[in-house]
């Protein structure tokens, strides 16, 4: 397999190892024939731990052109997680404190090259690290308390933070890796019903289910042999009672719901949506790269960053349409009508993400949105444009969100395109709950984005189905939590 070493100076590695090529973020990001096929491992030695910085954006799109990348962006997300190190420390625990002995001092750093100690002294708890945390360069911090050693801090690092000395180690822990760790599943108690957590927080402003929805789910649970219960921000550590999770919050990768997700997977629960999910469908690049990679018809779009800006406006014509990676309902997606327009929005972006989304204007008085559960269509409706705007939410600072009006259909009434361009997209990512976003002009649909944590409110998505809905949802757990136990009890 070949070897894509991805750093942020061309300069900073100067060394050519057989099976491998090195390229800048900066190319990686920009020249999407880069890795020449799918069959490539992308290294990233780059910054990585600002979220939509050039490093993020690395892992993120390799994962979309079917690269593997090493660290993947759950791993980059994971390490800014307390809960994660914790988790981490509890695993390699006896190994450090049979092997770490540095009276002299109350702190100890430790690298890990590919899981090789560059000071030769630890090497197999080096191996251990990486085994946990699968990132080339990692660098952790122990603090001694007592007689018991303690793992602080633990952190992917860039090929810049290397030191001199350890270069030459570096270069052959990377040639011996290019040359040549599921999280355990904790152990569940299995009750006469099996219980799924509804995350849900009547405070939030943009809520994906009103409170009458909420309370359908919970209504549809025993129909199915579950019980639900409603949880909400605060109750992260009541997660190990339950044997699934419905996130029914808006979901962030920064955000509280991203860390219940991750721990939910970390538990082995089914939880919709999972952490993959909400990390790809959060950022509409990975989902542009991703999408064209096979060939799902979308607008004329262009991945932007500052050294094409100005391609835009001969591109894709005026008006067009900027939008910031991680925007959802609608919230920083903008109308360019005007050159100078577009200078200013980018430069507002840019401040916030190294790549952004611009796509012609392709305006249309509804979007089809059909809902996708577990690979098949689950519901389908009109979205309607509010009255006197743009897009389907209207949305000012200060002012009431003003909504168009939703009309939903039997998939079997709806153009077949519309339905078979939906599926296709949304098993791209996963098979978790997706509303897949589409314009249809004439005969033709033309994808928009796929949204994890979709709109499911009572009077609106459920308008055809009706309770029907709210079964299928949670009938889909009760399989998942069926055929979890079965495995674990064998």
């Amino acid at each position: 397999m070949k070897a894509i070493f991805v750093v942020d100076r061309a300069q900073e590695w100067p060394f050519e190892l057989p099976g491998s090529t090195v390229v800048t973020a900066r190319t990686y990001l920009t020249d999407t024939a880069t890795g020449g096929g799918s069959e490539a491992q992308v290294i990233n030695l780059c910054r990585a731990d600002r979220y939509q910085g050039r490093g993020y954006y690395v892992s993120l799109l390799a994962e979309a052109r079917g690269h593997r990348p090493l660290p993947d962006v759950k791993t980059i997300e994971n390490l800014k997680s307390e809960e994660e190190v914790r988790a981490v420390a509890a695993r390699i625990d006896a190994l450090v404190q049979e092997t770490l002995h540095h009276d002299e001092s109350e702190r100890f750093e430790l690298d890990a090259y590919f899981g090789r100690d560059p000071a030769e002294h630890h090497q197999a708890l080096a191996q251990q690290l990486y085994a946990n945390v699968k990132a080339p360069l990692l660098r952790t911090h122990f603090r001694r308390e007592g007689d018991r050693w303690t793992l602080e801090r633990i952190a992917a690092v860039a090929l810049s933070d290397v030191p001199a000395q350890h270069r030459a180690f570096l270069v052959e822990a990377a040639k011996a890796h290019v040359a040549s760790t599921e999280v355990p599943r904790a152990p569940r108690t299995s009750g006469d019903r099996p219980r799924v957590a509804i995350l849900w927080d009547p405070e939030e402003e943009h809520k994906p289910s009103n409170e009458e929805a909420v309370q359908r789910f919970v209504e549809a649970a025993p129909a199915v042999g579950l019980a639900a219960d409603v949880i909400g921000p605060a109750d992260l550590e009541k997660l190990p009672e339950y044997d699934g999770l419905l996130i029914r919050a808006g979901t962030d990768v920064a955000g509280y719901t991203y860390e219940f997700a991750r721990r939910a997977e970390a538990l082995g629960m089914p939880v919709v949506d999972d952490p993959d999910s909400i990390l790809k469908c959060t950022n509409k690049v990975f989902l542009r790269e991703l999408m064209s990679r096979h060939r799902i018809p979308e607008p004329k779009t262009l991945v932007v960053h500052r050294e094409n800006l100005d391609q835009v406006v001969p591109t894709l014509g005026l008006p067009c349409v900027l939008k910031l990676p991680d925007s959802g309902f609608g919230l920083d997606v903008l109308k360019i009508e005007a050159e100078d327009q577009l200078e200013s929005a980018a430069k507002r972006f840019f401040a916030v993400s190294e790549l952004l989304i611009a796509q012609e204007w392709l305006p249309t008085g509804f979007d089809w949105r059909v809902g996708v559960y577990d690979r098949r269509p689950l519901f389908v409706c009109k979205y309607f444009m509010a009255p006197g705007h743009w897009k389907v939410n209207r949305i000012e600072k200060g002012e009431q969100t003003v909504e168009g009006e939703t009309v939903a259909y039997a998939v079997g009434e709806v153009p077949e395109i519309v339905v078979s361009t939906a599926v296709h997209a949304a098993n791209l990512i996963g098979r978790g709950l997706y509303g897949v976003d589409l314009k249809q002009v004439d005969d033709r649909c033309y994808l928009i984005e796929v949204n994890d944590n979709p709109n499911v409110d009572a009077g609106n998505e459920d308008q055809v189905l009706g309770a029907a809905l709210y079964r299928e949802v949670m009938g889909v757990y009760a399989r998942r939590i069926a055929e979890r136990r079965r495995i674990e009890s064998r």
